[in-house]
């Protein structure tokens, strides 16, 4: 018998003021799945990843680990492992490296967990062990995004939300972010991606969803994405 996905959306509306910027969204994601969500700028990713964290009012259902997140606060979700790395990343600007990951942990209360997950937070990015002390407004923008990860992942997440990680980096960042999500789905971490690159989300996610002007235009796994001609010269750059 299967099991009931990790996450749920069903009939998903998002308005903002008159504008309808989702328009009856529905996906579903299971436990140690990659699910990349992909689409131009403007056409709804960041709203609906904010809609699952309840950082926006919707109309629908999104459920989590069976219970509708209406019902549940935000501390309780992340307590159950929702956790949301936003593409502005949200870092304490004036907190070394190490300060930020621990800021990540902040609900937990098994600290020898805790710095289990440090040491492999830092095993997973070795640069931001190197800069442990180094306050983080003084970082690149991928040492940001890379210190945004893994407070993430300090937070012993069941359901990671990335928004858009590769946004404005350099290639040799983005190998080190390809790298690190490798060694996420070999550990079973189930990942929400949306992704304007959609080349970096054809190489994570077993299925995607295209998301255009506030609508799912088209579902499918990998492979269906990759042979798809109007994906392929919208998307990809291949004719």
């Amino acid at each position: 018998m299967a099991s009931d996905p990790l996450l749920e959306i069903e009939d998903l509306h998002v308005y903002y003021g008159k504008s309808h910027a989702l328009k009856g969204v529905s996906l579903s994601i299971d436990e140690g799945e990659i699910v990349g969500i992909i689409g131009p700028n403007g056409a709804g990713k960041t709203t609906l990843l904010n809609a699952i964290a309840g950082f926006v009012d919707y109309g629908g259902t999104v459920r989590y680990k069976g219970r509708d997140l209406s019902l549940v606060s935000t501390r309780q979700a992340v307590l159950d492992g929702l956790i949301y790395c936003t593409e502005d990343r949200d870092l304490f600007p004036f907190f070394s490296v190490h300060e930020n990951l621990l800021m990540g942990a902040q609900f937990r209360e098994d600290r020898d967990a805790v710095e289990a997950d440090l040491r492999t937070v830092y095993d997973l990015f070795p640069r931001l062990e190197e800069r442990r002390e180094q306050e983080a407004e003084t970082m690149s923008g991928g040492e940001q995004q890379m210190l945004a990860i893994g407070r993430a992942l300090m937070g012993d997440p069941d359901l990671l939300m990335l928004d858009e990680p590769t946004l404005g980096l350099a290639p040799v960042i983005i190998q080190d972010i390809d790298e690190a999500i490798e060694r996420l789905r070999a550990e079973g971490l189930t990942i929400f991606l949306a992704e304007q690159n959609s080349t970096f989300a054809l190489r994570h996610a077993e299925r995607l969803s295209l998301l255009e002007t506030g609508e799912v235009e088209l579902s499918g796994d990998a492979e269906e994405f990759q042979d798809n001609e109007y994906i392929r010269e919208a998307y990809i750059g291949v004719h």
